[in-house]
């Protein structure tokens, strides 16, 4: 077996080389009119070290109100912020542990404030139902230290379990075991999550839920309003865990739900165990966006169950797991389906490039994140493509799905519930392939240029080649509309043009347009009366149409930009939008006030990156 090697992890204040929380039982009251979560936590910890006469916690805006030690109080001080890593919380013990490996208790209470990152509160108007209010967590990357104080580190994996005391249903990232009532309206829920996972996954949604099975081990949960067409739409996702388990190891964690949330949610997805969260906008009435419940599965295996040790090697999360959910598409929608969505994924790589520029550190595979930098400054498609190129280009060289698909599995088998980094990975790599297929093909894997993959910035260094089959007429259609430069020539188009492409071959013949130098506005015009794009639902699609407009300064997509931007909080499409509509003519002024006047609406993670891309906050 290969073990991973020793972390360091420089966006954690925690002493996690001394000390390493085993588990942890959070006792939380839900108090919507405080807008906080209070209680206490408690966390098993263990020695790593001799002399062990303190523990080192991560925080960020929490109220620390008292720290004991087996009912004794213990002295504890939290330190002024440090850049994006919060407060450091230091807790004297009553005097030194003197060997490795003695494991106690910590209890600590405490509240969280206003100035939480991690849970966003939403008043009954923001909600859809607009009668109840809600709240939901989001912890990635580093947010988990606003809601609990911990060891806010990847690196360190904790079973936990819960007992939420709300006056609404709660629903977290783990098994439910029961609820009781509690008295005056409050019930109080209990939960238990079995399998090791790092702090970013602890999760919680408190709101006026309800629950549809879809599948043998899944539920869908939302508001009422949307249970019956979230129930429709995700119907397909036992097919896509039983693909995962055909390429992987068992699905471990018992239960796969998903949580449709209120539009504000700022990610496609979020993996969180047990309980996928997902954002309402992939309810687009046609199935044409479930794809990302292809990827927050294959986050199961990629990032759930064998996870980066640290921000630096997050690729480990994401890029397995977007080769996993093309994988899984290509199992279920035929080959052709996963070279198409390489090729669509390419596209957003370049963007992400072009964004940063082709020499910046953001678009290394494993940036150097020095201590005080914050994980979401350099949160891209970068780890996402790229890490799904170099896997790409490595299963061709190894010869294939054949050769590579069993060493996927014995990745996973090798690295289960641990944390693990780049060098751990090419090591495994390196030492499974020699033992399975002899020194022949070490010498193939040395034709890899792995530091120009791994340390040097911009594209990747192989241009991979997919195949274009699904791609080809979309891009014909679109390099026909970049000459079409005058009235006469736009006659050739027709609404047949588009009549039997589907959502994605759209999505990727306007990719192709913002390529190209802007439309005129005539040619716009005429393209959205053939091809009705503006009134089409897939959010994907109404990204990458404002996106052409944007580009053209086209004026009169810009109220469908500010309904768009402003009707959901998905941070795929408000960001890049955000962006275009600052540098459109007559837009920068327009985009500061929509996001001033919106700013409530917003998480705060997407909040904060939003005043960065319009020039609230300067980088």
């Amino acid at each position: 077996m290969c073990v991973p090697a020793a972390t360091i992890d420089l966006s954690t204040q925690a002493n996690i080389d001394q000390v390493k929380t085993t588990h942890v039982h959070l006792n939380w009251n839900v108090d919507f009119v405080g807008q906080i979560l209070f209680g206490n936590v408690v966390l098993n910890l263990i020695t790593l070290v001799d002399q062990v006469d303190k523990v080192i916690l991560d925080t960020s805006y929490l109220n620390i109100q008292s720290v004991s030690l087996e009912e004794h109080d213990l002295k504890f001080t939290v330190a002024e912020r440090y850049a994006s890593l919060g407060s450091a919380l230091t807790i004297d013990l009553p005097k030194a542990v003197a060997t490795s490996g003695t494991k106690f208790q910590i209890k600590i209470k405490y509240a969280t404030t206003e100035k939480c990152t991690a849970v966003q509160f939403l008043q009954p108007e923001q909600t859809l139902g607009k009668k109840h209010p809600y709240l939901f967590s989001q912890s990635e990357p580093i947010h988990g230290r606003a809601m609990i104080p911990c060891q806010d580190s990847p690196s360190i994996k904790v079973t936990y379990s819960a007992s939420v005391t709300s006056p609404l249903p709660v629903v977290m990232s783990a098994l439910r075991t029961g609820d009781e009532e509690a008295g005056d309206g409050l019930k109080t829920y209990h939960f238990e999550q079995r399998t090791t996972i790092p702090s970013y996954l602890i999760a919680i949604a408190v709101g006026n839920l309800v629950g549809r099975e879809i599948g043998p081990r899944s539920t869908v949960w939302c508001e009422p309003q949307m249970i019956e067409q979230a129930a429709w739409e995700f119907s397909d996702t036992e097919s896509f865990i039983a693909t995962g388990e055909a390429l992987l190891t068992p699905y471990e964690w018992g239960r796969y739900d998903l949580l449709v949330l209120p539009p504000s949610f700022p990610y496609g997805g979020m993996e969180n165990p047990c309980l996928t969260f997902v954002t309402p906008t992939l309810l687009a009435g046609d199935k044409s966006a479930v794809n990302v419940i292809a990827h927050e599965i294959a986050h199961s295996w990629m990032g759930n169950l064998v996870t980066t040790n640290s921000w630096k090697h997050y690729w480990l999360n994401e890029g397995w797991t977007v080769f996993i959910e093309r994988k899984i598409l290509g199992r279920l929608h035929g080959e052709a389906t996963r070279q198409f969505e390489a090729l669509s994924g390419l596209k957003a790589l370049k963007e992400s490039v072009d964004l940063f520029g082709s020499d910046s550190p953001k678009t290394v595979l494993n940036p150097d994140l020095r201590e005080g930098a914050d994980p979401d400054d350099f949160f891209s498609k970068v780890p996402y493509e790229k890490g799904f190129n170099f896997l790409y280009q490595i299963e061709k060289v190894v010869g294939g799905p054949s050769v590579f698909e069993p060493y996927m599995k014995a990745y996973v088998e090798n690295f289960a519930s641990t944390s693990i980094s780049t060098e751990d990975w090419k090591n495994f790599l390196f030492q499974y392939m020699e033992k399975v297929h002899g020194p022949s093909m070490i010498e193939k894997l040395n034709t890899i240029d792995f530091d120009a993959w791994i340390n040097q910035p911009g594209m990747p260094p192989v241009d991979n080649a997919f195949d274009t089959t699904l791609a080809d007429a979309c891009l014909d259609l679109a390099d026909r509309w970049n000459k079409a430069r005058d009235e006469q020539s736009l006659a050739q188009f027709s609404s047949k043009d588009v009549e039997n492409f589907s959502a994605g071959q759209k999505i990727v013949f306007l990719e192709r347009l913002t390529d190209c130098t802007p439309l005129s506005h005539h040619a716009i015009l005429k393209m959205d009366t053939l091809y009705q794009l503006t009134p089409n639902h897939n959010a994907d699609l109404r990204l990458r149409w404002q996106q052409v407009c944007l580009m053209a300064d086209y004026e009169p997509i810009y109220p469908q930009v500010v309904q768009f931007i402003t009707q959901q909080g998905r941070m795929k499409f408000v960001r890049p939008l955000y962006r275009l509509l600052h540098q459109a003519k007559n837009g920068a002024q327009l985009a500061v006030d929509t996001y001033l006047q919106n700013k409530s609406f917003y998480h705060p993670i997407a909040a904060q990156l939003i005043e960065k891309d319009i020039g609230l906050v300067k980088l």
